[in-house]
């Protein structure tokens, strides 16, 4: 079965999160650093805070507000076509959910850290990957050829389950039969969903999922829960159940109770590309995630990014005119942007702050998304840990009933005769079980030494008190808004449809264009804004 990206974990309310080893990080006196990347940019337009006279103008053809993935994707595209009268501003960080750090060499992902062979269907995906150098050949092929640097590399997954570790993330040694057969049943019924289609023709669940099937018989799935969708289907396996759990949480930061049935079987059975030399439904990875994608993608554009944040944003009859701020030395500074087009390749409830969307038919108090919040934990290791004998130490290692997602190493990709002396090991945690507000809440309150108590809690599990003798230095990130929960209903939602539907002055890219947040979703939106760019 299929593994996807962005990060989560859970437990079982503010006690769990409070509650975890005191004095640990004191006794091992492992420095801290907290990073909180657009805290303050955030706060600034949550406070309404007056900004000073602008200091100065930029004249441009096309704005590009936000340098995730989907204002990367767009810029890149733009500038592959010939057209280089554009700007890209970052917002409160640079690649965001795309975004890595270095350490003394070491490169680690600060956000979402691989990406899934893209189908057929993903040929935006495949066309960027080939014009980067990452696909070598036959990119509309079923089966093109990758560079093999790109491709994870074995052993890939692990799951620590009744104290051993095997192989893969779903447990399956030491189950009953019946457990076993269960798990057989559900992947029989996600082969044959991947090759469903609707009566439009089109298949059931597709990447991206605007080229899934209307049809009515699918879409009513969105109407229930994916727990409530296994629980009609008969599923009563514990381990079937927690494996289903930890997807959803692990792409939507929310849990199977959350999620839309619909969105639950979409990371199943949208998935599956092939490739010449890798096997079906494998990953792309790189010691720092993402993060070189995008630098990559950053610098196919040109490199024409600069910092800013966008304030206000109106149309005008020339087109569009935005107030942004940037900070300075400590001290804020504004100034003007005037583009015949501007691409708004923000997180919406930025977007609701920023520009009056109820003239696009988006209400925000009904049709904003149900972000969820996450840490991502990086720990320079010094030294390996011991490891368990059964299964070696894998690309990425799962703690079945963990409170995070597991941890991934950022070393696992290099090719060395011995391993390397240091590593980084990058532990993802959701916050779902506390509400999205509370968990900003706890975020914005909790000490240093709760939170990494909190970061460490998997690999404490996995290593003992062993493992903090190996850290040199954690380094921290909050996203208190990292994703868009897709909860029943997103798929009618009538706000987010007219968004998309944008085609004048202001354009709009970003994956919460279609309601979850994984890099595919967010490139495929901003290459449809290039695309009305062009045209215009």
């Amino acid at each position: 079965m299929d593994r996807r990206s962005f990060l989560l974990a859970g437990s079982a309310g503010a006690a769990a999160l409070l509650g975890t080893a005191a004095g640990w990080r004191h006794l091992h006196e492992i420095p801290v650093n907290v990073h909180a990347p657009g805290r303050i940019e955030g706060h600034f337009l949550r406070d309404r805070k007056a900004l000073p006279a602008p200091a100065y103008e930029v004249d441009i053809d096309v704005a590009i507000f936000g340098s995730g993935v989907a204002g990367l994707t767009a810029a890149w595209k733009l500038a592959r076509e010939g057209h280089r009268r554009f700007l890209v501003f970052d917002g409160p960080q640079a690649y965001g959910n795309a975004a890595g750090g270095n350490h003394g060499g070491i490169a680690y992902p600060t956000g979402a850290h691989y990406l899934p062979l893209p189908s057929t269907e993903s040929l935006h995906i495949r066309e960027l990957l080939h014009d980067l150098g990452i696909l070598l050949r036959n990119p509309s092929a079923e089966q093109p050829y990758y560079d093999e640097r790109c491709i994870l590399h074995a052993p890939q997954e692990r799951v620590l389950f009744g104290g051993r570790w095997q192989e893969g993330i779903l447990p399956k040694e030491g189950l009953p039969q019946w457990e076993l057969d269960e798990h057989e049943r559900f992947a029989q019924l996600v082969e044959r969903f991947r090759s469903a289609r609707g009566s439009d023709g089109r298949r059931a669940f597709v990447i991206p999922a605007a080229m899934s099937s209307a049809d009515p018989q699918w879409r009513a799935l969105d109407r229930i829960t994916f727990r409530q969708w296994a629980e009609r289907e008969n599923f009563r396996s514990p381990t079937l159940h927690w494996y289903l759990d930890y997807c959803c949480r692990d792409d939507y930061g929310a849990g199977r109770g959350d999620v839309s049935a619909w969105a639950g079987l979409h990371y199943f059975c949208s998935r599956g590309g092939a490739a010449e030399n890798a096997g079906h439904g494998e990953w792309l990875t790189w010691p720092g995630g993402l993060h070189p994608l995008a630098a990559m993608m950053d610098k196919a554009a040109g490199q024409r990014r600069r910092i800013g944040s966008v304030a206000s944003l109106h149309v005008t009859s020339r087109g569009v005119e935005a107030l942004c701020f940037e900070y300075v030395g400590g001290s804020v500074r504004s100034f003007i942007v005037k583009a015949r087009k501007a691409v708004c390749a923000m997180p919406l409830f930025v977007a609701s702050r920023v520009f009056d969307l109820r003239a696009y038919g988006f209400n925000g108090e009904q049709d904003l998304p149900t972000y969820a919040p996450w840490l991502v934990s990086n720990f320079l290791m010094k030294r390996f840990p011991q490891e368990l004998p059964e299964q070696p130490l894998s690309w990425d290692n799962v703690v079945y009933q963990g409170r995070g997602l597991g941890y991934v190493v950022s070393t696992h990709q290099d090719i060395r005769v011995t391993p390397p002396e240091k590593t980084v090991f990058t532990a993802y945690a959701a916050l779902d079980q506390l509400s999205p507000a509370a968990a900003r809440k706890w975020l914005e309150t909790v000490s240093p030494d709760a939170l990494l108590d909190y970061a460490a809690s998997d690999l404490r599990q996995v290593y003992g008190h062993a493992f903090a003798r190996c850290v040199e230095r954690a380094d921290l990130t909050l996203r208190p808004h990292a994703m868009a929960s897709p909860r029943p209903g997103f798929l009618s939602n009538k706000g987010l449809q007219a968004l998309r539907d944008a085609d004048g002055p202001v354009l709009f890219a970003h994956a919460d264009l279609s309601g979850f947040s994984v890099f595919e979703e967010a490139a495929w939106w901003g290459y449809q804004a290039a695309l009305r760019i062009l045209a215009a």
